[in-house]
């Protein structure tokens, strides 16, 4: 199960695009580990909608050449692994 509900992230993403609070503060007010989940949860929310906060039901396979195309493009530049995720969907 799901440490967090779709509802619940939700509502911690609106709270903050609604600007009410910042990352480190919801963290706090709603006894999330830590802020970088939320700011994964916004960025995500960002790019997919909805559909990026919802629990994926399915198991992705990926060819080698993909993978190793990734940890190319991880190894070359000083992007995060976030937003490697984000960029490679």
């Amino acid at each position: 199960m799901a440490k967090y509900s779709f509802e619940f992230k939700m509502r911690v993403v609106n709270e903050y695009l609604q600007k009410k609070s910042g990352y480190g503060l919801l963290a706090q007010k709603h006894n999330i580990s830590s802020k970088s989940i939320i700011a994964k949860w916004v960025a995500v929310y960002r790019k997919y909608g909805l559909q990026g906060l919802k629990r994926s039901r399915h198991r992705k396979t990926y060819s080698f050449q993909f993978k190793q195309h990734a940890v190319e493009l991880y190894l070359s530049t000083e992007i995060s692994y976030q937003d490697l995720a984000l960029l490679l969907d």
